[in-house]
């Protein structure tokens, strides 16, 4: 197994490879030249097997023999020791909760996987490799996290200064040793962008050993197909697989449970949960692609004007739009629709969303207002515990505070200021 690039103008490479760089030499995205088929046994006698043997299989076939079959199964165990329950909420209506990890987020996942092939790779070299990433929330805790006191890495993580919760900032921004947090006065399209000039900048990585650990990262990516086989092995109704709404930002997330379907397991159809920035629910409305600049909203993970796993989407299916639009659907949720989705949850079923997840709730649901007799899945992809400061007065109630949260919030932030100019960062990571 290889993976290419998508500008088509760099040599292919292995996942190891293709894990330590991040893109490719032209910029691209690396995508793997074979979609692996998983076993039919898998997945018809899939409640026979355990999490850690179907994560396994999953992810084997794009290792490439990089990393040693038992070291390879251990890191998968240590990527999953959590659960990830399937949660009934109507009878149509289920939620996959994704928050049971150490920072309460699906991001753990990718991560975790990441921080143990990257540490695995490094291990023994003398070359400091530095992790440069940029978040719109959930992604800065889970890596810091992921990260944390593994030798030989130096993490950078950028985010905009504002426009994450309390409770994430403070997971990015109280680790310290190995793990600097850059609070960037701008928006996360602006750290993105600042990302990408420095992977692009030549007088810099010829200084220092950068990757990203953002889903462009095929070690990021690649194991988020985990829970969507998860996901299958507790669902009752074999005979009737589910539709699967995805909160959907940067649609690293959304694009891994289309590789998940690609590769055998059964979805009947995917809904892209968008909030005010909806640049693909339009492309499908009108298949032009048309990015925009970043809205705020209450659902700030998926803050995002121009995605930037869409264009592995597109290759997911060959370029054709008909085929594209005849799997996946897209809604785009305001802030007021989420806040009454919330609210209306909670108050007649007893469940609390995050905003995310109530945002991939009401998608899921005005899609089966149209489709009756279907079932499906939301994606809580975040503990609701993480936007207290919203939510707390969308039910005017208080949320239960964890003990890691609250001892947490207890820590002092530290951070660096910068503008929002590539100049700004490259100065800092000359420094490192």
């Amino acid at each position: 197994m290889q993976f290419y690039s998508l500008n088509k103008q760099s040599p292919k490479v292995s996942f190891k490879e293709a894990t330590i760089s991040g893109q490719a030499p032209d910029k691209g995205l690396y995508f793997p030249e074979i979609i692996p088929q998983v076993r039919k046994e898998l997945i018809e006698k899939i409640e026979n097997f355990s999490n850690e043997e179907i994560a396994f299989e999953v992810i084997r076939p794009y290792m490439d023999n990089t990393i040693a079959e038992a070291d390879l199964f251990n890191i998968v165990k240590e990527t999953i020791n959590f659960p990830v329950p399937l949660v009934n909420v109507t009878e149509n209506i289920f939620s996959l909760e994704l928050f049971h990890g150490p920072t309460l987020a699906f991001k753990d996942i990718g991560a975790r996987f990441m921080s143990r092939c990257l540490g695995y790779y490094v291990k023994g070299s003398n070359k400091k490799v530095t992790v440069l990433v940029a978040t719109s929330g959930d992604t800065g805790g889970a890596v810091a996290n992921g990260f944390y006191n593994i030798n030989g890495v130096d993490v950078v993580i950028l985010y905009p200064s504002g426009k994450v919760s309390s409770v994430q900032e403070k997971q990015l921004t109280t680790l310290g040793n190995n793990v600097h947090a850059l609070e960037v006065h701008g928006t996360f399209d602006d750290c993105q962008q600042m990302v990408k000039q420095a992977f692009g900048d030549d007088e810099l990585n010829k200084k220092l050993f950068l990757t990203s650990a953002n889903s462009i990262n095929v070690a990021r990516w690649l194991p988020q197909q985990f829970y969507y086989f998860f996901a299958y092995k507790q669902w009752k109704e074999k005979n009737n697989p589910p539709v699967i709404s995805v909160p959907s930002g940067n649609f690293g997330n959304i694009c891994a449970g289309l590789l998940a379907n690609a590769s055998g397991l059964p979805v009947k159809h995917f809904i892209a949960a968008c909030n005010a920035n909806d640049v693909v629910t339009r492309y499908l409305q009108t298949e032009k692609y048309q990015p925009g600049k970043t809205i705020p909203t209450i659902s700030n993970a998926m803050d995002v004007g121009d995605p930037g796993n869409f264009v592995r989407v597109l290759e997911l299916f060959k370029q054709q739009f008909s085929i594209l639009a005849a799997k996946v659907s897209s809604y785009s949720i305001s802030d007021d629709e989420t806040k009454a989705t919330i609210k209306k949850v909670f108050a007649d079923k007893n469940y609390l969303t995050d905003p995310h997840g109530a945002v991939a709730y009401l998608a899921l649901e005005n899609y089966l207002q149209t489709h009756p007799g279907e079932k499906g899945i939301f994606l809580e992809t975040a503990h609701p515990v993480k936007f207290y400061n919203i939510i707390e007065s969308v039910i005017n109630d208080e949320i239960e505070i964890p003990v890691s949260v609250q001892s947490l919030l207890r820590k002092k932030k530290v951070s660096t200021p910068i503008e929002a100019k590539f100049g700004a960062l490259k100065e800092i990571l000359e420094q490192q």
